[in-house]
């Protein structure tokens, strides 16, 4: 029996076989082909699979890391791929599988599968369908977003000058290839939707899928859908075809076309446009006078034009039918004031002597007796008011003496006397 010594952990068998397989130059890369299995579990930004023969005969764990940033294409549960990548073996559970450092599809270029499913998936949402925007006839201001250096502002601006030498060519300078190109021309049209513009024109010369790839950006793409203004698309060559063109109002082959559409006509063609429009426009005023002249002779000879006064005969006997029956409103409301007026005299002055009656005999048994006692009833009784010099009214005999001057005032007059003598009444 062998020794105790002899036996092996199971890690130690598994660090053993793990320095083989990393010591191995056969297992540090690796090709290999077969068919996406197992799918579904994706950790953040790692992709976990595993890659079987077409037949399922054989079975091999698979892990990319970082997934998102390598591929340009979306991996699809059956799909057939091409790949690369190094065999380790994994020791807690002694389990070994391929990681990925590349993968493509087989069969299929990887650019056009991505292009195909982004496509696909943004034709699903509604991004391609939305209404296109119609590009102005007169544009005032044209957007340019391409490349500073090459030939599409070129042509672009030779166009616009000689068909619509108005317009004014604004170029807003981007990148057009390489992994800065999407974020670079995003930017630009951000500062485009802020200003005053009429039409954009996005664009590049033609080139490879890979040349062309930045305008297949899902968030150019989207961005684009968002704009307010229309947008014409000139990428590439007329065989291109990228999502830039799908999204944009108008696809342009060339630049030159592009230009073409964004000043649908020519100097010439403007003239002639104009000068049928002035002649429409003296035909249609020539037909509305016309027809106005025609109106205006069928009033003047209808019969309440030659005969003015019937027009408003029939106004006047209603206005002198109403002003009569107005007259007759205001008398017989003026009666009926006049008759309450009436009344309300002759209910005040029952009232009044109902009042004052008693009043009245009150004031003259007041009257009566006042007059009893009054000064002058008693002066025509023969009585006389002896005034001294001074007015002073003589009450008593004490208070004259011989030879005084006083008047006599009598019920019908004034007399002058002087005293001659005074004698007292002794039997007071």
């Amino acid at each position: 029996m062998a020794d105790k010594n002899q036996y092996l952990s199971v890690s130690a068998l598994s660090a053993y076989l793990k320095l083989k397989f990393d010591a191995d130059p056969y297992l540090g890369k690796v090709y290999l082909t077969g068919e996406i299995s197992n799918l579904g579990n994706r950790r953040g930004r790692h992709l976990y699979f595993s890659i079987k023969d077409p037949e399922g005969q054989a079975v091999i764990k698979a892990a990319m890391f970082s997934y998102a940033s390598r591929l340009k294409f979306n991996p699809e549960e059956g799909m057939k791929i091409l790949a690369i990548g190094r065999v380790q073996l994994y020791e807690p559970n002694g389990s070994y599988s391929i990681i990925l450092d590349e993968m493509k599809p087989d069969g299929i270029g990887e650019l056009f599968l991505a292009y195909e499913q982004l496509k696909q998936r943004l034709q699903q949402e509604g991004v391609f369908s939305h209404p296109k925007r119609r590009l102005p006839n007169y544009p005032k201001k044209i957007a340019v977003v391409t490349s500073p250096t090459g030939a599409v502002i070129e042509d672009i601006a030779k166009t616009v000058a000689r068909r619509f030498p108005k317009a004014q060519v604004v170029l807003f300078p981007a990148v057009v290839q390489g992994d800065q190109a999407a974020p670079s021309m995003i930017k630009q049209l951000n500062r485009i939707d802020d200003l005053d513009f009429d039409v954009l024109i996005i664009g590049r010369g033609g080139g490879s899928i890979e040349d062309l790839w930045a305008f297949n950006d899902e968030a150019l793409v989207r961005r684009i859908s968002e704009l307010s203004l229309p947008v014409i698309s000139s990428v590439g060559h007329e065989t291109d075809n990228t999502l830039t063109d799908l999204v944009a109002d108008c696809r342009a082959a060339t630049p030159t076309a592009a230009a073409e559409l964004a000043t649908p006509i020519n100097q010439q063609q403007l003239k002639q446009h104009i000068n049928d429009l002035q002649n429409r426009l003296l035909a249609a005023t020539s037909q509305t006078v016309r027809q106005r002249q025609i109106f205006l002779d069928q009033l003047v000879n209808r019969p309440i034009m030659r005969q003015p006064d019937r027009l408003y005969t029939v106004y006047q006997q209603q206005v002198d039918g109403l002003y009569e029956r107005l007259v007759r409103v205001w008398a017989h409301r003026l009666q009926v004031d006049r008759n309450q007026l009436n009344n309300l005299q002759q209910r005040q002055a029952q009232l009044g002597r109902h009042l004052l009656q008693p009043q009245q005999e009150k004031l003259a048994m007041l009257a009566t007796k006042l007059n009893l006692v009054s000064p002058l009833t008693i002066l025509g009784r023969g009585y006389a008011i002896v005034q001294k010099d001074d007015a002073a009214i003589v009450h008593s005999v004490k208070d004259l003496k011989v030879a005084d001057q006083v008047d006599l005032r009598l019920a019908d007059g004034q007399v002058r006397a002087e005293i001659t003598g005074v004698e007292n009444d002794r039997s007071r």
